[in-house]
This record gives C-alpha cells, structure tokens and sequence, in this order.
C-alpha cells in the first residue's frame, strides 16, 4: 500500500480488548465521501484498520470495488451498513472504532444521532459542518457526555474551518506571548461549492432565529476564560491598505471556531481580536457579492423557493477534475501584537472538494495515530484537539502555512 505523506507512526498491532477498527468512514457513497475515500486508499499508514459505513450495500461494493483498482490489498475492505434513522446501527459503528468520519449532511438534519453515539461510546468524531446552530446543539446535548467517556467530538474539518483556525494559530504563534494580540483573516478562493454546502447555508439563512437562540444557550452553559478577553469582531465593508484589498465580513463559522480555540488556550493571549472577512479587489465585486447573500437570505425565508433553490445545486454532485484541479484558495492573516505586525498565509487547492476531502481525512489520521496529540476531551476544535500535529500533517500533505512577510509597529 501507498505510504503516507503524513508524519503518522506506523500504527501498533492492537492491543487486547481494543476497539477492531482505526478509522470508519461515514459517506463514502457521496461526493466529498468518495474523494475522502480516495484519499486514505493513497494515504492510510501500513496496518491501519479502516472501514466504509453506508445504508446502502450495492453502493458500498462500488466504492470499495474502485478503491481496490488503486490497491488490490482493499477488496476485503470491511463495510458496515448504517443508517442515521438508526440508532442501533450507529451505535454498533461507534463501538467498533476509534475515529468516525462522517460526510452526511445538512448535518442540522441527519447528523445528531452519530454524534450522540460517539460521544456515549467514546469514540472520536470529525466532520464537515459549517452549521453552527448544529455545533452549538450538540455542544449543549452532549458535550458532557464526550468528556465523561473522552471522546473528542471535532466540527468543521474542511475548509470550514480548518485553515481559519489553524492559521490564525500559526499566525498567534509567530506573535509575543502574554500580550494583547490581533488577528484578521481575508478569504479568496476559485471553485465550486458543494450542494450539500449550499443547502445548508440556505437551511441557516431560514432558521437565523433558532440559530441565535441557540448560540445563546451554549454561551450561557459554556465556561468562559479567567482573566482573559477573547473577542470575534468585524468591521463594515472597507478598504484595507494593508492588505490591499476589499473586506467584507463573512457570516460563516470560521470567526465563531477561531474564537472557541482562543478561549481554550492561553497562547492567544490575555485580550484576544479576530476578525474574519472575504477579500476582494475591486468595490463592484464586493457589492455584488453583498446584494447576493442578501438576495439568498431573503428567497430562503420562503420555503418553497428555498427547495428550488437547492434543488438547482444537487447534492452528492459535484464538479469534474479537470475543474478542480484549476481552482484555488488563499487565506491571509495580518497578526499584530507587542509591537510586531506579521503577515502569513494558508493556501492550496481546490477548497470545496479536494482540499476538503484531505483535511477530512488527515484530522481522522491524527486522532487514531499521533499520540503527542493534546489531551483533551468533549467538543473541541482542530486547533485545540490537534493543533501542531494537525498542521505538519497538511504541510506533509501539499497545503501550505507560510509567513510572508514581518514588520515593527
């Protein structure tokens, strides 16, 4: 079998009375499922014991029968059927493994059960949502639960939010210590969005109400930092001469992740700012792209346009190699603090697809295999759960952290 790029150790023979299985992949049959197949077929470490999970049999068979044209050793692949209407089936797959993965979306819909399972099993969890009325809801229905049985129980392990809140970690670190810090992240990207992603921005657009209420529940349940300020903040549309660019504000998840990770460590500082925006060149651009995420959050208050609307964007669809290999994505940090001004960057390929499929896979990988990760347990993020060793393996992998360019202030 292929080596890795990764840095994992060559896994252990299993000791006795251990989980039978490393790594199980939940929505193999899909789109981004099937590439993250794809993926740890090339790239699982010798010995790794993995599994696809999936209602359907025959759909299955057809994964695992293209993934044995890349390694002949993956016919005997195991396949576990499960359903999210089936708790029984979910909590057998929870209690086979060590690492689920999970790319069953809109996650506000199917994703719970799977959770829950993991959690009272004890199983880590990753997945793709950028849902953040989902991630506050499970925050608040089993966040106890995981850290009762130590399961890490990890959102957003795509481009939602992997390079956000690991580059604002790699841009907090090339800071001073123990000082007020800044940080703010500008987003450009070439590429196509998934359907699933784009349902469920408009599922968020139509439910902005729940979502509020239920992001005040877990600020209200969620213990704060002592002594500390840990601030998400951004500023109208503007022109930023240092960047050199447009800014507008991102109504995403990523500032919301950014900001959990600088409330569980200290590195980020005793007063902490991130701001998060989408950087454009030309004013036009960003007043379009203003007056359409209006337009979208206005035609998903209505639901019989909103199900037109995602039915123009098929989900478990998605676009050619040869578009996803020409697209892109670049995400800029300007950090200051103490004095210093630092400018870093986070970019790769294709961000919605390709990109996704191996920050999936690669945050999986280093749950079941790097032993020097932080202990921790409950809901956490990237950068709490697996930080350093989360970014040496993307490195490893083709994406890039790099710092540009450094300056006094």
């Amino acid at each position: 079998m292929p080596q890795s790029r990764s840095s994992a150790a060559i896994p252990p023979e299993a000791p006795a009375g251990s989980k039978e299985l490393d790594v199980v992949l939940f929505g193999a049959t899909g789109f981004t499922g099937g590439l993250t197949a794809d993926y740890l077929a090339r790239h699982v470490p010798d010995g790794c014991r993995w599994a696809l999970a999936g209602r359907n049999q025959a759909k299955l068979e057809a994964v695992r029968e293209r993934l044995a044209s890349v390694d002949p050793g993956l016919a005997d692949l195991p396949l576990l059927l499960a359903d999210v209407a089936d708790e029984d089936s979910l909590a057998e797959v929870a209690r086979r493994t060590r690492v689920v993965i999970t790319t069953v979306g809109p996650y506000l819909e199917h994703g719970e059960p799977l959770v829950a399972a993991c959690a009272k099993a004890g199983t880590d969890y990753v997945d793709l949502t950028g849902e953040p009325e989902f991630v506050d809801r499970m925050y608040l229905a089993h966040h106890d639960e995981a850290v009762r049985t130590g399961a890490r129980i990890v959102h957003a392990c795509g481009f939602d939010s992997i390079p956000h809140d690991l580059g604002a970690l790699f841009t907090v670190k090339q800071l001073p210590e123990g000082l007020a810090l800044r940080v703010r992240g500008m987003v450009r990207a070439s590429g196509t969005f998934s359907g699933g992603t784009f349902a469920s921005a408009l599922t968020a657009f139509s439910r902005s109400g729940q979502m509020r209420q239920a992001h005040a529940a877990r600020r209200r349940q969620e213990p704060r930092p002592e002594n500390r300020r840990v601030r998400s903040s951004a500023k109208r549309p503007h022109f930023d001469a240092l960047a050199g660019y447009w800014l507008v504000p991102l109504p995403t998840i990523d500032p919301l992740v950014v900001r959990r990770s600088a409330e569980a460590l200290d590195r980020y500082g005793p007063d902490f700012t991130y701001s998060h925006y989408a950087a454009v060149k030309r004013l036009p651009v960003a007043l379009g792209g203003i007056a359409a995420v209006g337009a979208l959050a206005l035609g998903a208050q209505v639901a019989p346009l909103r199900k037109l609307l995602i039915s123009r964007v098929p989900q478990g669809e998605g676009p050619s190699e040869e578009r996803r290999e020409k697209a892109w994505f670049c995400v800029r940090f300007i950090g200051e603090g103490g004095g210093r001004r630092v400018f870093t960057e986070v970019s790769g390929g294709d961000p919605g697809y390709t990109e996704t499929a191996v920050m999936l896979a690669e945050s999986a990988l280093c749950l079941a295999f790097d032993d020097d990760n932080p202990s921790t347990a409950g809901q956490v993020t990237t950068a709490v759960a697996m930080g350093d060793r989360l970014l040496e393996r993307l490195v490893a992998a083709g994406i890039s952290f790099t710092v540009t360019d450094t300056e006094s202030t």
